[in-house]
């Protein structure tokens, strides 16, 4: 549906809703919706998690599920071609996409084509602007719906989405969004370098919302390793990929001493799950190692409470996929935990090693496994990193800031109205 002059509200577009693993999408859906902005969200797949974080339960915004396959719901998906074909704006969306298909001959490319179709058939009149998660596969979908209905759209881009999709992509795309922002330096300044125009991308740190979380632990058992009864406790929260550096920890682990005592725990389901379980069970340390699958916040926070050390050892991927700035990072902060990370993507945006955290080089299994055996001997040390990591947060990356800049940006275009709301 085209949009109707007095259009207000925002269509939030996420490649998947709800996910664990994308708390800080959550966390700002649920915060403009705090602060009054008409929010609606539509999602290219349903969720594959049985668990939810409350946050994502305190959302009001409705949600609408694109066909995740265009097969699954054919008439959906003829009754939203046949609309578009009827629009003005249909030609010039067909050679838009037929450039993109010749780069990217893949069925992907179509699928992206037949969920703008019944995306642009089935917004509201009441949408004027639409606002899409990651710069591949979903910012494709709101592009060719924004060309077909006329509506404005911009972006904010997080991680793979910068690293794996191609640049002559990138730049079609950021000439024709009003604006985006991203989450790490390194990202905004690689996207501002293919943007045609100054200051066209922003810097927008995520940050945490405090009051979400609760207080940190006054005290944490001073465990050094020492005692078979009461080992360090090792924590790390993230999807079990190749970015995230988990078959590095599982070699660090390995390594250390034999008179250090130890347990790791790892939360977050994955595609390399199977084959880190495998990894620690040839390296002979299976029965120090639990892995807990995916878990709501309520249990990952339970979790940092009681740890003693926080890894994540992010690394860049093979095919180009790397971390931004983890907010798990941040949640481990909240805690007063310990944080042991690699000096890569936008962690050390964060971290400033040997002061909020230790940083070693990324895939260094070696500098890992050492950086873990002197922290674990060292809870005096671990709390000192912890505090000023605590106090960072709280200083320089609490979320209000971010959640006041994307406000006034949205607020700017409700009060505009939709860009051409004829021209489709």
């Amino acid at each position: 549906m085209l949009p109707s002059p007095a259009a207000r509200r925002i269509a939030v577009v996420v490649k998947g809703y709800p996910r664990l693993s994308e708390t800080f999408i959550a966390q700002e859906i649920l915060a403009l919706e705090g602060r009054g902005l008409p929010l609606e969200i539509w999602s290219l797949r349903h969720p594959t998690e049985r668990a939810v974080h409350p946050m994502n339960r305190q959302i009001k915004a409705p949600v609408t599920y694109l066909p995740e396959y265009l097969y699954e719901e054919p008439v959906r998906v003829l009754r939203g071609a046949l609309w578009s074909l009827r629009r003005k704006a249909f030609g010039s969306l067909m050679k838009t996409f037929w450039r993109d298909l010749k780069r990217d001959f893949t069925a992907n490319r179509v699928r992206r084509l037949g969920q703008a179709f019944v995306m642009a058939r089935e917004l509201p009149a009441d949408v004027g602007h639409l606002h899409v998660h990651y710069l591949h596969t979903p910012a494709s979908v709101v592009r060719y719906a924004a060309l077909l209905t006329g509506r404005s759209w911009t972006f904010s881009a997080h991680a793979k989405d910068i690293w794996t999709t191609p640049d002559w992509e990138k730049r079609e795309k950021l000439s024709e969004a009003l604006w985006g922002v991203t989450c790490t330096a390194q990202g905004a300044e690689h996207l501002q370098s293919l943007s045609p125009l100054t200051g066209h991308v922003s810097l927008v740190y995520h940050g945490l919302d405090l009051s979400r979380f609760p207080a940190p632990p006054e005290a944490r058992p001073m465990r050094d390793g020492s005692d078979p009864a009461d080992p360090v406790r090792i924590v790390s929260v993230g999807r079990a990929v190749s970015k995230k550096g988990f078959d590095d920890l599982i070699q660090a682990l390995a390594a250390l001493p034999q008179d250090l005592n130890w347990r790791f725990a790892h939360v977050g389901g994955g595609e390399l799950l199977n084959s880190l379980k495998a990894k620690a069970q040839q390296n002979g340390i299976a029965d120090k190692v639990a892995f807990l699958g995916s878990k709501a916040q309520p249990d990952v926070i339970a979790l940092l409470q009681q740890a003693d050390l926080f890894v994540l050892p992010s690394k860049k991927a093979a095919s180009g996929d790397r971390d931004g700035l983890p907010n798990v990072i941040m949640e481990a902060a909240s805690q007063k935990l310990a944080i042991l990370a690699t000096d890569f993507a936008g962690i050390p945006e964060f971290i400033r090693d040997g002061t909020d955290g230790q940083l070693v080089p990324p895939g260094d299994w070696e500098a890992l496994s050492n950086a873990v055996n002197l922290l674990a001997r060292e809870p005096e040390r671990r709390q000192a990193l912890g505090a000023s990591a605590y106090e960072r947060l709280r200083r320089d990356f609490s979320m209000d800031g971010g959640i006041d800049d994307l406000e006034g940006r949205f607020r700017a275009l409700t009060e505009a109205g939709p860009r051409n709301p004829v021209a489709a």
